[in-house]
């Protein structure tokens, strides 16, 4: 089980790397491409859209394949596609890469998520989550040595490929040991799951409430990630290079909290850790509205991610418990799928907002999110108040 859990570590760096590159790049390809800086929302809506789509077949891909096979065609797929965005010369060609792209990253990320949450302790949830933030962190300083020594994004695409494919190397000989370990005792657990219809996994007592916040979640994290590096540039006049790199720290926020709540959750409950990330955020948010210059915005666009950093891994790691583990794989499935619709309007909401207004509304289009998911974390522990008292 040791082994597995660190080829599942890997699995989440691979599913990080490729979630920071766009918003990273963007400002150096959409001159290239002919395109207006706002086009990056479509193209983050058709990442979206696909692994909204993966995501809620998860449960029955997962059911016919098995955890280890999924994760590794689904990382095949991602490869595949970051190779066809580093020789992508024109906006159409990035649009068609980013279908796979985005069906690769679903059900991938539902399977682990469940395997962890069933086979493990909320420790490793955050740990696990952790490795994803190296990867996203991983790939801003990727690119922007290759904007650097290249001039091109298109060169930190291809990195990026290369070494998920070099994952997926890993990944296919360890099918094996997924086998081996998924017998008798996984596969009796996964027999025990079952398949609910969405309109029955909604009628839950506190799916309402949890399907927002991870909306909520989702579409704070990745406007961030995706406007984050032009806001930079464009409201605070900060270099395209530098912002590439600045950017990182957003997601180093996130890496290094994950890695800190993996030792929190030993001693705090779910909610407390849930709490303490929504009271760092709004910190961060705060200190990027302050008219203030230099580091103190690299302090802000870190307090952010260094709040959101616990919120994920816990509210995935209760799953079980506030809906049962014959749900869990269902329930998952369909959390991530929301999180998903929150990455797929939420950042081109902005980008419209920002191009037809101002992208300095970039702070308080945060807060609101922000406020509707402290709101809607305060009414599911109402709802599963009973069942939270073990969390």
């Amino acid at each position: 089980m040791i082994l597995l859990l660190g080829i599942i570590y890997l699995a989440f760096i691979s599913l990080g790397l490729p979630d920071s590159l766009l918003g990273s790049a963007w400002p150096s390809m959409y001159e290239g491409l002919g395109v207006s800086i706002d086009s990056a929302g479509i193209i983050s809506m058709i990442i979206s859209v696909g692994t909204v789509i993966s995501s809620l077949s998860s449960n029955r891909v997962i059911r016919r394949f098995g955890t280890g096979m999924v994760t590794f065609a689904s990382v095949t797929m991602t490869a595949v596609a970051l190779m066809g965005f580093s020789f992508s010369n024109n906006f159409v060609m990035l649009c068609v890469c980013a279908v796979p792209l985005g069906l690769g990253a679903g059900s991938v990320d539902a399977a682990l998520n469940n395997f962890v949450a069933l086979h493990y302790k909320a420790k490793h949830m955050s740990w696990l989550h952790c490795f994803w933030g190296i990867g996203a962190s991983l790939g801003p300083i990727v690119l922007s040595y290759c904007l650097v020594r290249t001039q091109s994004w298109n060169a930190g695409y291809r990195v990026i490929s290369i070494l998920q494919f070099a994952l997926v190397v890993v990944l296919l000989f360890s099918l094996p040991l997924w086998k081996k370990v998924q017998s008798p005792v996984s596969e009796s657990e996964e027999t025990e799951q079952q398949v609910l219809s969405m309109r029955q996994l909604i009628g839950l007592p506190g799916a309402k409430q949890v399907l927002f916040t991870f909306f909520c979640y989702c579409g704070i994290e990745h406007t961030v990630g995706l406007w984050g590096s032009s806001y930079l540039v464009i409201i605070r006049g900060i270099p395209t290079v530098t912002a590439a790199s600045w950017i990182s720290l957003y997601f180093f926020g996130i890496t290094f909290g994950r890695f800190l709540s993996g030792f929190l959750a030993i001693k705090l409950r779910h909610k407390q850790m849930v709490q303490l990330g929504q009271l760092l955020i709004g910190t961060g948010i705060i200190v990027l509205l302050l008219p203030i210059q230099g580091y103190f915005i690299l302090a802000g666009l870190f307090l952010i991610g260094f709040g959101l950093a616990p919120i994920y891994p816990s509210l995935i790691h209760e799953t079980p418990i506030n809906f049962g583990s014959r749900y869990s794989q269902s329930m998952i499935g369909l959390q991530m799928a929301c999180a998903y619709v929150g990455t797929t309007f939420m950042p081109p909401l902005f980008g419209l907002l920002g191009s037809k207004v101002s992208y300095g509304l970039f702070p308080a289009f945060l807060g609101v999110l922000l406020l509707l998911m402290i709101f809607m974390v305060i009414q599911l522990y109402k709802k599963t108040g009973a069942k939270n008292g073990r969390s």
